[in-house]
């Protein structure tokens, strides 16, 4: 038993691991795979992709999809098993969020068993490394702690995990959600990539879903997955609020229909793995670091020089950094840097002259030649000699470019020296405490907001009394357009 045990284990690693200099430590190899943008191949999540080093164009204006803009020395860095047997529990573990175990919950218990296994027990990997901070977000937020399996299911814990639908970081943040609450997103920086300001933004996010679905948490992570008006619209069409009863309709989508079960799995069989077969996991640690505070721009490298380490060190320990730089326009931006590191850095950094921490640098895209495009029509359109995109591109003298993808330098209007923070702030939520004699009419006018929103927020159907005691949503500042929809 312990043999193919550890037969397994080595696969896991073998696949997770990149190519490794001599004899590497089973841990290190997959401490290191840990920050490394990669997909998560065979996952039953959606499908992911690893995000590229810059955002593409239409991301700086909200847009979902754009070739990616990098410098050349990034572009140079860039450059299943049978199922088996399902044996469940007679007893749940313990958990702070309702668990259950019916047919669904049962499916993808035995699809991880199965031939999900080999992902899930990276999960269980990187998990150790996250759970004990995400836990402690949520636990600080009076959240329950095993929502952290939101993030299990929605990227593996995977910090460069990016959808076909540009939701990105460990929770599977959409740029507008990101941005509503107070992450950064833009060419320099993605905050959704901070495994801290991620997990705070999700624990603010899940707490509004929770408020308005009072407290029901399979329908809040249904919302966390569908967008809650998706799910306010399941509720009044079968008039349930019951999310197993909403599933068995074909309004929802199946990946909605599928979220919960497999939000339920994914904590029964993480709280208690050897049950279920993952007998050797590899516990990766927590990394530890100091934390500086920046006063302007400062070039990665000249960090790593003054730390003793290596620039992919510090981007490793900065996940939300795309390029070769802090931000522009961040006072006070806050650098992870090796531990014991700090002293040695504050120290030698006051000695350099501000203009001398950062460099300018081109940056680059890509481009697809249109059919009738030519050398000397794509170098007109982006301002460079023939010559120039000829040596970018490895491109003969006469040679054709019609349906070529070329790297040719940014176009565009944004100022990166001026681009800076534009989150929105947290929508903010009002209560009020239903007393003997209110009616959704009366309150409704009193504050100033429609019966039919009032009633959206709270759930409440057609000429439903009102409970003394009940407390309803009463304002929902900067969501009304969008509870609307």
């Amino acid at each position: 038993m312990i043999q193919s045990c550890l037969l397994v284990v080595c696969g896991i690693l073998l696949a997770c691991a990149l190519p490794a200099q001599g004899a590497a430590d089973p841990a290190q190899k997959l401490l290191h795979e840990l920050m490394q943008p990669h997909s998560t191949g065979g996952s039953p999540i959606a499908s992911l992709r690893a995000d590229s080093p810059g955002a593409g164009l239409e991301e700086l204006t909200g847009g979902l999809s754009a070739p990616p803009l990098f410098t050349l020395d990034e572009l140079q860095d860039t450059e299943t098993d049978l199922l088996s047997e399902l044996r469940l529990p007679d007893d749940l573990p313990t958990s702070d969020l309702p668990l259950t175990l019916n047919s669904q919950v049962e499916y993808f218990i035995k699809q991880f068993q199965g031939r999900s296994k080999p992902s899930f027990a990276r999960w269980l990997s990187r998990s150790t490394r996250y759970l004990p901070m995400m836990k402690e977000v949520l636990r600080k937020e009076g959240l329950p702690e095993d929502l952290v399996y939101v993030a299990m299911i929605e990227s593996g814990f995977v910090l460069h995990a990016r959808s076909v639908a540009s939701a990105v970081g460990p929770w599977q943040f959409m740029p507008a959600t990101g941005r509503r609450y107070s992450l950064r997103i833009d060419q320099w920086i993605d905050e959704r990539r901070d495994p801290v300001k991620a997990t705070m933004a999700a624990a603010m996010y899940l707490k509004d879903l929770s408020a308005m679905f009072n407290g029901d948490w399979y329908l809040a992570t249904a919302g966390y997955n569908a967008g809650e008006n998706k799910i306010f619209r399941a509720i009044d069409k079968y008039d349930t609020s019951d999310f197993w009863e909403l599933s068995k309709g074909s309004y929802l989508k199946r990946e909605t229909k599928d979220y919960v079960p497999k939000l339920l799995a994914a904590a029964i069989v993480a709280k208690d793995p050897a049950r279920y077969g993952f007998d050797e996991i590899v516990t990766i640690p927590q990394v530890e670091h100091d934390a500086v505070t920046l006063p302007g721009r400062t070039d990665l490298d000249l960090v790593a020089r003054l730390t003793g380490t290596t620039y992919q060190s510090i981007r490793e320990l900065n996940p939300a950094l795309r390029h070769w730089t802090t931000p522009p326009n961040y006072p006070n931006f806050e650098l992870r840097i090796p531990k014991g590191t700090k002293a040695r850095f504050e120290a030698e950094y006051a000695k350099i002259p501000e203009q001398e921490r950062y460099s300018e640098k081109a940056l680059y895209t890509r481009y697809t030649a249109s059919r009738t495009d030519s050398q000397q029509s794509v170098a007109r359109r982006f301002n460079i000699s023939s010559g120039e995109l000829a040596e970018l591109n490895g491109l003969g003298r006469r040679e054709r470019v019609a349906g070529k993808t070329l790297i040719v330098p940014v176009r565009q209007s944004v100022d990166f020296a001026i681009e800076g923070k534009q989150a929105q702030k947290q929508p903010e939520i009002r209560y009020y405490t239903v007393r003997k004699g209110d009616t959704l009419t009366a309150l409704a006018r009193r504050f100033k907001v429609s019966a039919t929103l009032l009633a959206s927020w709270n759930n409440l159907k057609g000429k439903m009394a009102l409970a003394p005691g009940k407390r309803l949503i009463i304002a929902r500042k900067g969501t009304e357009s969008r509870i609307r929809a």
